[in-house]
This record gives structure tokens, sequence and C-alpha cells, in this order.
């Protein structure tokens, strides 16, 4: 796989802005999401990004209030972004923007080859493009509640789970698709969850992996399974997403240590795959109610 200039470090190079990236391996594919900020930025015009066939999904963080527009060197158009607006590029058009301004988003990087992984686990036709007015944003509730549960990724990226990361930006390249692709699944009748072979190795994996290192490509390859596929039918299965039974694994597993007072809290958090005892700590009592500390004294 070539390097992009449309995630990661280079696409924030091109825009002189700081640049916070998550990249994720799908087949032979990338799918990414780069947050980029620059509160004081270089004024002119941004750097050009490499020619690829690949779209950028971008919501807003800030207003931009003046947007000028250019594709294939001439302007496109020029118009005023508000906060929590989604933004469509399409990157082989070569897109870039007048920096007059502050400015703060997320944006997503599908490539074609990520599209149509996406239409084949749906069973349905390859979409040509996503439509957009150039430069324009729109509303958005989805795209932006998507970014908005990557806030605590990207404010402490050392913590953040890769099948969690992972799972929303999916999410994302799936409506996208449907949304501005108009990506259609095939009619047929509605599929059951996984096999009880399918679920036994799944949870059998991501027990062995507490860190949650392991990604949604190689789950659903296991399972003979297409990663969009997977995650549906494990929530039927199971009732929860990988994730989410992930985080519930990491917590019974830390009760159960923490009837051991030899070990800390922070030996607790460290042994149960979270990055240190606050990420610990914040989990736990989101899932059960009550802190780490205050679940051992009740032990008494």
């Amino acid at each position: 796989m070539e390097d992009s200039s449309a995630y990661g470090e280079a696409f924030g190079d091109r825009l002189r802005a700081r640049a916070t990236s998550f990249v994720r391996t799908l087949s032979n594919t990338n799918i990414a999401v780069t947050e980029v900020r620059a509160d004081n930025p270089e004024r002119g015009l941004s750097a050009p990004l490499s020619c690829e066939d690949a779209f950028l999904v971008a919501v807003m963080l800030q207003d931009y209030p003046v947007h000028e527009y250019f594709e294939d060197g001439r302007i496109a158009g020029v118009t005023s972004l508000k906060t929590g607006e989604t933004v469509l590029y399409d990157v082989k058009r070569g897109p870039q923007f007048v920096i007059n301004n502050s400015f703060h988003s997320v944006h997503f990087y599908f490539p074609r080859a990520a599209l149509d992984l996406v239409a084949d686990g749906a069973e349905a036709k390859r979409i040509d493009e996503l439509r957009y007015q150039p430069g324009a944003g729109v509303d958005d509730a989805v795209m932006r509640g998507l970014v908005g549960s990557l806030r605590q990724a990207f404010e402490r990226p050392e913590q953040a789970s890769r099948l969690f990361v992972e799972h929303v930006t999916l999410a994302a390249c799936t409506h996208a698709a449907k949304t501005y692709g108009g990506l259609r699944p095939a009619t047929r009748p509605a599929h059951g969850g996984l096999a009880p072979w399918q679920i036994r190795r799944a949870e059998e994996t991501l027990a062995a992996d507490l860190e949650g290192d392991i990604s949604l490509a190689d789950l659903a390859s296991d399972c003979g399974l297409s990663a969009s596929h997977f995650s549906r039918a494990f929530r039927q299965s199971t009732g929860l997403s990988p994730h989410q039974w992930l985080l519930r694994r990491r917590v019974g597993l830390a009760k159960s240590l923490l009837s051991d007072r030899k070990l800390t809290l922070s030996e607790v958090a460290l042994a149960c795959g979270f990055a240190d005892q606050s990420h610990f700590t914040r989990v736990f009592a989101r899932l059960t109610g009550i802190s780490p500390g205050a679940w051992r004294r009740n032990l008494d």
C-alpha cells in the first residue's frame, strides 16, 4: 500500500496544522481518521494533496467563516462553514482551500477500495462517487455524533482502543456510502448472528488480548466474514459491540483482582489491559457506577 497525503502527519503538513491520526487496515487498503488543528496558522493556499481515488469526509469543530475552496487549481466555491457541519472532498480533484483563519476539524479518509469493501460486505452494487456541493457544509447528525464519540480518543490517543476507533471509522464509511453514494444493501431475509463456533473463536481472541490491539478486520477474518457483517452479527449474538464486550471482560477481571490487597490499583489496571489507573477508574466507574477503590472497600 502506498502512503497517502490525505491523512496523518503528511496531511497535517499540507494544512500547516497539528495532526493526530488513527489508521486501520482493511484487507489491502487503509481507512483513517485525522484530527487537524491550527490556532494561529500561516496564511495562504493549502498545499495540494497527492492525486488518488479517495474521499475525505470532514466534520468542523469550529466555525470557518470564509471557506475559499479550490479543485484542480480553480476556485470551486466560497462558503461559510459552521461548527458541526460535514464537508466532503474528492481527493482526485486536488482539493485545496485558502487558510485565512484558525481551524479545527476531523477528517475521515476513505479510499475507493474501502468503499468497495463496504459495498461487497452489504452485498450491494458498488458506488460510483460520493455526491457533494464543492466546499459546502451540510447538517449531518450521524457524522457529528460519530466524531463526538472519538473526542476522548483524540484527547488521550495512548488510551484509545483500536477496536473502538476502527468500529467508528467503519461506521462512518458505511454512513457516507449510503448517504452520499446511494449505497443500497441487497434486499434479503435478515441474517442471524454468529454461529456458536464463531462466537467462541471471537471471544477467545478478544479475551487473549485485553489491551484491545486486535483489529476488527482480523476478528472478522477468523470467522470468515467481512468486518461490517461481523460487527452486526456479533452485536446480534451478544447484545454488545466487540469493544463493549472487551470493556466488560476487563472490568470483570478487575473485580476479581481487586480482592487481592497486595495489588495496587495501578497494577490491577495494567493487568486488565488499561493504559493507566485513570483510564481504569473512568471505565470501571462508568460500567459499575462506583470507583475501583470504593468497590474494594465494599469487599470488607
